[in-house]
């Protein structure tokens, strides 16, 4: 059997409520709660995006992670954003991100596809394997916050090679 090396999927269950998850994943504000040390948007006009305002199709964004200094800075752009379950963005050379939100089973469900990935080496290792293990850790990050636990985030740079940053 072949593996597919050009994308990967992952669901976590959140038991809260669907905009709850999604503002998670489309404000400034909230993305740094659980995600990002920084999360900034630029409307299609140039202005920078309120912190509390929702993202929208066509803004792109500088995203900054704790544990990783100034220089390391993903650019991408939102492709999708439907205001209240599915969103997709650019996420440099690693493809393209999407995540849906659905209830399943009574619960809220995320799933997060990356795809587009580039298949050489580079992108298996770097984008596939780390991706997806970057991936997990978020995720569960964001179930943790959401469901009101503790952020699990490793917030010093002096840390390195951690999986929580």
């Amino acid at each position: 059997m072949q593996h597919d090396w050009s994308s990967f999927r992952l669901k976590i269950s959140i038991k809260t409520d669907a905009p709850s998850i999604y503002r998670a994943w489309t404000t400034q504000e909230k993305l740094e709660n659980w995600f990002l040390r920084k999360a900034e948007f630029t409307k299609q006009d140039g202005n920078k995006r309120d912190r509390n305002s929702a993202l929208e199709v066509n803004d792109t964004y500088e995203w900054m992670w704790h544990g990783y200094g100034d220089d390391v800075i993903e650019k991408g752009t939102i492709m999708q954003a439907n205001g209240k379950d599915f969103l997709q963005f650019s996420f440099g050379k690693a493809g393209n991100v999407s995540v849906n939100i659905k209830e399943e089973a009574g619960e809220s469900m995320i799933e997060l596809v990356q795809d587009a990935i580039p298949t050489d080496e580079k992108g298996q290792v770097y984008y596939h394997l780390g991706c997806s293990k970057g991936w997990v850790f978020y995720l569960a990050n964001l179930k943790s916050i959401l469901e009101g636990g503790i952020d699990l985030r490793n917030k010093k740079i002096e840390l390195t090679e951690v999986i929580n940053s």
